[in-house]
């Protein structure tokens, strides 16, 4: 089986660091806000040119508390893609304020700008753009739109570590950028763990408050918080891999090159959004015949995923907001159609060889097309 995702030649590659580095958090007993997450605070936030770096326990816990700093909260509505992870609008909804769908650009499956506009009410507080699959949304048309209607701008770059839009990294167009380090990211700890960005000093204040039960000095609580540091061991680990996150992407890049040259002929493969450095989180591809295809490549031996099947606005925890099918054809089509196929960084030429043609097998088309 060629898998989606294989971790264990990451670990091969750099184990033995990584577990110095476990090593050097336990044996330092400040289990709790010690000098691993402090280091890796200022290393993530230098990397990404943000002014501040807040360790969070994880993704979801950096887009809920994201939206708390900009003291969104009931009646108020916030904008976000249906076409995305659950956490996205989840976070939003957490925070008791309603999410409102846009629709995607059937290209690039981000945030349609125009879809975005139409979706702004007298209500509207902020937009949350997610940079789905390692590529970047459109941040030139989402901020110039974000600053005429004056909304805040939340980045989710949970599948986005080191991936670009015009030269700047995302998660520091808008006002905060969150990320996820679940083990499957390209930046990706040994257990849950997530970042807030800002270069907005207020809001990286209010973000640190949060996390440890609204207080800046101890046992002197100023707001409402709750219970969200990274833990020590994840931040000395990730202080391991985020050295190697650069060359990682650019493995990614080069899988997704060959896999473009390997199948841009049966399928349609991804593009990135133009000025957008894509990391490819994954590989995904769409053609209407998604389940045939996914079966056979299981019976081949080949893993593959789909990033997402339901929208949110069809899934049952908003079905309270009664938004009737057909509202968001790209999302809806989109749902249909994408199919993730295997990337990660140390993914073989072979691999990708073999993959591409069982893909051509399925299609019928003539095994020198690859």
């Amino acid at each position: 089986m060629i898998p989606i995702l294989e971790l264990a030649s990451q670990y091969k590659n750099i184990g033995q660091e990584l577990e110095e580095a476990v090593l050097r958090a336990l044996r330092g007993t400040q289990y709790i806000l010690g000098p691993e997450v402090h280091a890796f605070e200022s290393e993530f936030a230098a990397y990404n040119q943000a002014a501040y770096g807040i360790g969070v326990a994880n993704g979801t816990d950096a887009l809920h508390l994201a939206v708390r700093a900009l003291d969104i909260a009931p009646g108020d509505e916030v904008v976000c893609p249906s076409f995305t992870f659950v956490a996205t609008a989840g976070a939003v909804a957490l925070a008791g304020a309603r999410p409102v769908f846009a629709d995607i650009d059937p290209v690039t499956y981000c945030l349609d700008p125009a879809s975005v506009e139409r979706a702004i009410t007298s209500r509207t507080r902020a937009i949350v753009v997610v940079h789905l699959y390692g590529n970047a949304a459109p941040m030139d048309e989402l901020m110039a739109l974000a600053t005429r209607h004056k909304l805040a701008v939340i980045e989710d770059c949970a599948q986005a570590a080191g991936c670009t839009s015009n030269g700047r990294k995302v998660g520091t167009i808008g006002d905060l950028g969150c990320y996820s380090f679940f083990p499957s990211k390209n930046l990706g700890g040994i257990g849950d763990g997530g970042m807030v960005l800002s270069n907005r000093p207020e809001l990286a204040e209010k973000v640190r408050k949060l996390r440890d039960h609204g207080s800046a000095k101890k046992y002197h609580h100023e707001i409402l918080g709750t219970n969200s540091r990274l833990d020590e061991i994840q931040a000395a680990a990730l202080r391991v891999k985020l050295k190697c996150l650069d060359h990682w992407n650019a493995c990614r890049r080069q899988v997704a090159e060959r896999y473009h040259r390997l199948l841009s002929d049966v399928v349609e493969v991804p593009q990135a959004t133009p000025g957008a450095y894509h990391v490819y989180h994954q590989y995904t591809v769409r053609t209407a015949r998604r389940e045939e295809l996914q079966a056979h490549l299981m019976e081949h031996g080949v893993a593959s995923v789909v990033h997402y099947p339901v929208c949110l606005h069809q899934q049952p925890l908003f079905a309270s907001l009664q938004i009737p099918a057909g509202s968001l054809p790209e999302s809806e089509k989109a749902q249909r159609e994408v199919l993730s196929l295997p990337m990660f960084p140390e993914l073989t030429e072979d691999q990708t060889t073999t993959v591409s043609k069982v893909v051509h097998q399925f299609f019928g088309a003539p095994v020198g097309a690859v």
